[in-house]
């Protein structure tokens, strides 16, 4: 009887009741996961399913958990229908199906196009099974192929298939948890059992009453983890009847928390004799499923001791049977009883397991070896096998898995410097990709330090490093290690391309001017050419589409327009996702709202297709900064605060996930939020040397300082962003910020200088192709129009500019520019600034621009315009009036208190009172909570 999991049992049938479905099941080891999942397959009468199991020590060899699943399906297979010729891909390592799959496929010459194929072939057997459920337990110690085939899956899953994954919750995040949030995927978190749930699941096993007291006490002492709740009480019934249990509160006093697990475990291995003992501490060695013929050669013992060890084991409740296997009932049991042999004893049985292991049938098991060298303490043999099972992991494209096994072999102490070297070497190449940055920057950082090498290889490592260092965000640090590496690679021109080519790009560095890039362009292009390889050849035309792109440059599209059709990019998608995506991002940065879109997508496509789980934070944060530029803004606030954090890849990313909040938080508030947010992406991008988004934040915050009449700080943080678009050359990066600077300079009071700059900006994006900066660059010469008395001039300008925002699809921007349209033409007393200034806020109603709405309002009211209620869904508007809530909160605003006091003394959350603040400034027509300091409201607020 299942106690307690009515909720969630009741949801997985839901969920499989309408396939595709996909769910994780989560909880600490010992909560009930399996119990569930076994509970729901009873449920499923003439429903076809398959089982995998991941196990904690296993090769990094592809999809090891799911092709033990499709070994079961061999009867379905024998009686059913032709299967897609792709399911040949699976012969090789399904020999035991081998008869009733289509015949194996020619190899593809690069691994990752193989692998991508093996996952192809498994959706399209999965598929040929359905209708199906596949359940795989313990995915927490898939090997990296699982999990990228799982993240390959969320995005291609049959229609008529469930899937139902398992995983513990303290061996940290699951990798391919942000792939499966990504998807239409349910999660469902085990939590221990309460009090109740505890009482009914002991009155269930010792079929008698419970008084409250013993309830009580078991709870208190198992903290309500059905597993150790059921082995505590299976003790229990070894030294009282089941009667007389209820009544003995006191026994439970003996089993001491947290180690009452450890207690019930230890307790029945002391029921078996000396040597079930010590063949189930071998087995604890060997993993949690024994293998009987290891364990023989470990321990010297006979098949048939062997049989009855495990036997008496299993009737202790210490092992139990499972698809024909002999396994401990639980990783914490198998813990336990490893935990017990002495510390000498273990490493020996480490040692002996190793050398059975070598001596076994088929290819060396080199993960396993490795650990088993490893806990014996065999450094040398470790090492070796450890750089095989990378090397084994690297040819499945399985980049985070070597990068595991390296960083645990450069861990040893008494490595030559030549194996420390070769290792460090592929650290660097499986890091990048591997997303083990953190840990492998110290290492190269110290190697390079301490250790004299060939200049070949002291290049390759600052290469690798650099990379390393620009993916955590160190920008500048990331760019001088590279370039330090570029001296040193004249001999390996395959490689001086690569590096040539990041240093081509514009973005990623301050006080490098784009000649500069161009000409590192020019020097990779040449080196590519030396080396022969193709591959370099393309890497080369994307960074030089990438840098013409950020000009504006209308070269850039043909150039991309002939990558993206170009078999040899197709062919590498690795490649092909991320060039997409940098183009993407570059084309958000000139205006090109539908190119970035399209880029996007299929920069997402390809990705998914490969199962590249690296690019999909960017590629979330990409998406973010399209949604934003397209007006597409319900919902962005939360998912950009999902960004950074501890669970980030990328500090770059996170830093421009921080960008995205603060340019949002200025439109929709609080502005002192939006202040502190842009200031700290805007020290951090100073600190790190980071370009971008050092220029658009202080662009942003020169805007938003703009709207709350602070004019000097708004021209000073524009003047900072100029001095950084001067050094860089990019002025189609500066034209917002040189109209920040125009605007600024007109409300301090005078436009000197502005002409200067305004001609500087039409000089340096002359003949781009940059709505963005197009619209601004004509904005700014409005501006200085109408500062002239050229009235009708400036209205063709800005008219100009909104057209050209609007055609862009920046909403946003082109509300900003019907905004300025609108008063002018109010202000001037001509036509149609009424119905610019309303289209505007419908605009701005849409985003729930609310710092927006509350200006738009303002203006409105002083040019006489009706403002139309309700203007963007919902209930209407109370127009001026204030609510009564509304007006109370204002008040206790006006006398200068915080949001958080004002929180307190209400007896309402923050956020509440955020809101009402927003709503009484967009209704009185104020910009910032300032301005309530000086409100006289009357009574009939």
């Amino acid at each position: 009887m299942l106690i307690g999991r009515r909720t969630e049992l009741a949801l997985l049938h839901t969920v499989i009741a309408a396939p595709p479905s996909l769910t994780l099941i989560e909880g600490e080891a010992g909560i009930g996961k399996s119990r569930l999942v076994e509970e729901l397959l009873s449920g499923l009468e003439g429903k076809r399913r398959l089982v995998g199991q991941c196990e904690q020590l296993q090769e990094p060899l592809p999809l090891s958990p799911l092709l033990d699943s499709f070994r079961l399906a061999g009867d379905e297979l024998a009686g059913s229908g032709p299967l897609n010729p792709v399911t040949g891909a699976l012969a090789p390592l399904l020999p035991e199906l081998a008869e009733h799959l289509p015949p194996p496929l020619p190899a593809l010459p690069d691994q990752r196009a193989e692998r991508h194929r093996v996952f192809r072939a498994a959706v399209a057997l999965l598929e040929h099974l359905s209708p199906l459920v596949l359940v795989l337990e313990d995915v927490h110690w898939a090997d990296g192929g699982t999990h990228d085939f799982l993240a390959f899956l969320a995005s291609h899953q049959p229609r008529d298939l469930s899937v139902i994954l398992t995983a513990r919750t303290d061996h940290g995040r699951l990798p391919l948890r942000g792939a499966l949030a990504r998807a239409t995927s349910r999660f469902v978190s085990l939590s221990p059992l309460g009090p109740p749930e505890v009482e009914e699941l002991a009155a269930t096993i010792l079929q008698a009453e419970l008084p409250r007291t013993f309830a009580a006490s078991l709870y208190e002492k198992t903290g309500g983890i059905p597993f150790v709740v059921e082995e505590v009480l299976r003790t229990l019934l070894e030294r009282l009847p089941a009667g007389e249990i209820p009544g003995r509160p006191d026994m439970l006093a003996d089993l001491a928390v947290p180690t009452v697990l450890r207690d019930v475990v230890l307790q029945r291995l002391s029921t078996l004799d000396d040597a079930a003992q010590e063949i189930l501490g071998a087995a604890a060695v060997l993993g949690t499923t024994p293998d009987e013929r290891i364990l023989a050669d470990v321990t010297g013992r006979d098949a048939a001791r062997i049989a009855r060890a495990l036997a008496a084991a299993q009737a202790v409740g210490l092992l139990h049977e499972e698809d024909g296997q002999c396994r401990f009932r639980h990783a914490l049991a198998r813990q336990i009883v490893y935990e017990n042999v002495p510390v000498s004893t273990r490493r020996w049985l480490h040692l002996k397991t190793a050398r059975a292991l070598e001596s076994g049938p088929g290819p060396r098991p080199v993960a396993r070896l490795a650990h088993h060298f490893r806990q014996a303490g065999h450094t040398a043999e470790f090492v070796d096998n450890a750089e095989a099972a990378a090397g084994t992991a690297l040819s499945h494209g399985d980049d985070a898995t070597a990068a595991r096994f390296l960083l645990q072999a450069l861990e040893v102490g008494e490595l030559s410097r030549e194996v420390r070297v070769r290792l460090a070497v592929k650290l660097g190449r499986a890091a990048v990709d591997g997303l083990a940055h953190a840990e492998a920057v110290p290492i190269l950082e110290r190697l390079l330090t301490t250790e004299p090498l060939p200049a070949s290889l002291r290049g390759e490592l600052r290469f690798a490093l650099g990379r390393l260092l620009r993916q955590q965000g160190e920008a500048r640090a990331g760019y001088l290690r590279i370039e330090e590496a570029v001296r040193d690679l004249g001999d390996r021109p395959r490689l001086l391309s690569r590096a040539l080519a990041v240093l081509a790009a514009p973005e990623t560095v301050v006080d490098r001017h784009v000649t500069e890039h161009a000409a590192r362009c020019d020097q990779a292009e040449e080196a590519a050419r030396r080396s022969g390889d193709p591959d370099a050849a393309i890497a080369v035309r994307i960074a030089r589409a990438s840098l013409l792109l950020e000009q504006g440059d209308p070269a850039s599209w043909r150039l991309i327009d002939d990558l993206l059709h170009d078999e040899r990019l197709r062919a590498a998608p690795r490649e092909h996702a991320r060039a997409c995506i940098n183009w993407a991002q570059a084309a958000l940065h000139i205006g090109r709202l539908q190119r970035a879109e399209d880029l996007l997508a299929e920069g997402r496509h390809v990705a998914d297709q490969a199962g590249y789980l690296r690019v999909a934070e960017v590629v979330e944060l990409v998406t973010a900064a399209v949604d934003r530029a397209a007006g597409r803004w319900d919902g962005l606030a939360d998912r950009l605060r999902r960004f950074g954090g501890a669970t980030a890849t990328f500090a770059a990313a996170s830093l421009d996930s921080r960008l995205l909040q603060g340019v949002l938080l200025a439109a929709t508030g609080p502005a002192e939020e939006a202040v502190s947010c842009l200031g700290q992406v805007i020290a951090i991008a100073e600190r790190v040397g980071a370009v971008w988004p050092l220029i658009p934040a202080r662009t942003a915050l020169s805007r938003l300082l703009l709207t709350l009449n602070d004019a000097a700080g708004a021209a000073g943080q524009a003047s900072a962003a100029l001095v950084q678009v001067r050094a860089k050359g990019a002025w189609v990066w500066g034209a917002e910020t040189t109209l920040c600077l125009v605007d600024a300079l007109e409300a301090w009071g005078g436009l000197g200088g502005a002409t200067e700059v305004v001609g500087e900006l039409a000089a340096g994006i002359a003949g781009a192709d940059a709505p963005s900066a197009q619209a601004a660059l004509m904005t700014a010469q409005a501006v200085l129009a109408r500062s002239r008395g050229a009235a009708d001039e400036a209205d063709r300008l800005l008219d100009a500019a909104r057209t050209t925002l609007e055609d862009a699809g920046l909403r946003y921007e082109e509300a900003l520019a019907a905004e300025r349209l609108g008063r002018w033409r109010c202000e001037r007393g001509a036509s149609a600034g009424g119905h610019l200034l309303e289209d505007a806020l419908r605009s701005y109603g849409s985003m729930r621009a609310d710092r927006d709405i509350a200006r738009v309002t303002r203006i409105m009211r002083q040019n006489g315009v009706s403002i139309p209620y309700p203007w963007r869904g919902g209930r209407p508007s109370h127009g001026r009036t204030l609510s009564s809530r509304e007006r109370e909160v204002a008040l206790l605003a006006a006398g200068g208190k915080t949001n958080q006091e004002i929180a307190t003394e209400l007896f309402l959350s923050r956020r509440t009172v955020e809101s009402h603040i927003s709503s009484a400034l967009r209704k009185l027509g104020y910009l910032s909570r300032k301005e309530l300091a000086a409100l006289q409201l009357t009574a009939d607020d």
